[in-house]
């Protein structure tokens, strides 16, 4: 007995020794005032270490592949009608708009409607997303008070120029290219033979997947933020203070963003729309819901001029998938 008592004495003693050697222990009595100088000063020797020289080059591509797409894309609209609806964002590539019952209505008033078409435009395919241009990427954070200071511009040209690219007018506002640039436009001109507008939206599927990769590999390096309750995204390591959230449900919270980290789908949004194949109907009908194809609306208009797509879209568009059945 008196054995076991001094084995279990030695195991207590040792195990204290080790716990308290490995332990860590935090005063509740911590200067903060302090700590904050160290703690800039390890902010702006972070913020030398940016932009990356080997991200400079990857940026300024982005910037090329987003002007050309954005061109190319207004281009092939004018040979290609797009519909919007009138009530919620639902994009169609036809010339008549499908049936199916997917319109929620204006407020979320009414669910299961049929859509009300108008024609669309470029923010239909391309949904914009803007941002805050920041001085610098470790500025101060942007508070409620301040957000009339900072200009808004596109999220994808301020994490290139944050990344070491030099921004333009033409990077913001990008125009059309004249026919010698590759794509062109119609407008008072001759209308494109097929094979142009197959090199077009070869054009555009290659500048697509390239500005997707591109911002994928410079949101591994640049860190950016988005919105868990709405589609706000900033570009810098913290998100900003400015309560702009519209989401009803946290009326309660002020407006303020719950911020996590952003994807590529938070900065180039793919848009998908529903997609009608060779085997279905002329119109799209509700019934027939659970047989159609979906693909991005930039990839669905590029197959309008008879180009094959990449592969990694077949399972979503339903290239060998049945139609609905006939109804009698």
């Amino acid at each position: 007995m008196a054995l076991r008592k001094k084995l279990w004495e030695n195991l207590v003693e040792e195990f204290s020794k080790t716990y308290f050697m490995h332990s860590r222990f935090y005063s509740s009595r911590v200067d903060f005032k302090k700590l904050r100088p160290m703690i800039l000063k390890r902010i702006q020797n972070r913020a030398k270490d940016y932009p990356v020289k080997g991200m400079v080059p990857v940026a300024r591509e982005v910037l090329e592949k987003r002007k050309l797409l954005i061109q190319g894309v207004s281009t092939l609209m004018e040979v290609f009608p797009v519909l919007a609806c009138k009530f919620c964002p639902e994009v169609y590539i036809g010339e008549k708009g499908h049936l199916i019952q997917t319109c929620y209505g204006y407020k979320r008033c009414g669910r299961k409607r049929a859509h009300e078409w108008i024609p669309g435009g470029l923010n239909d395919i391309l949904v914009p997303v803007e941002t805050f241009r920041l001085d610098n990427m470790f500025q101060d954070v942007i508070e409620h008070d301040q957000r009339f200071d900072f200009d808004r511009v596109p999220a994808v040209v301020e994490l290139c120029r944050q990344a070491g690219a030099n921004i333009d007018d033409e990077n913001l506002h990008p125009g059309m290219l004249d026919l010698d640039g590759g794509v062109g436009h119609i407008n008072g001109g001759e209308p494109f033979s097929p094979s142009h507008l197959m090199y077009i939206a070869k054009e555009i599927l290659d500048a697509w997947e390239k500005l997707r990769s591109g911002v994928q590999r410079l949101l591994l390096v640049y860190p950016s933020k988005v919105c868990k309750h709405c589609s706000e995204v900033h570009i810098g390591p913290s998100g900003h203070k400015a309560r702009l959230c519209g989401v009803f449900k946290f009326e309660s919270w002020h407006g303020k963003h719950f911020w996590k980290k952003a994807e590529v789908d938070d900065l180039v949004p793919p848009k998908i729309v529903w997609r009608r194949r060779p085997q279905d109907p002329p119109v799209l009908v509700n019934e027939g819901r659970d047989f159609y194809g979906h693909a991005p609306a930039v990839v669905d208009l590029c197959t309008k001029t008879g180009i094959i797509v990449p592969t990694k879209y077949s399972c979503m568009m339903k290239l060998q998938g049945l139609s609905a059945p006939v109804s009698r």
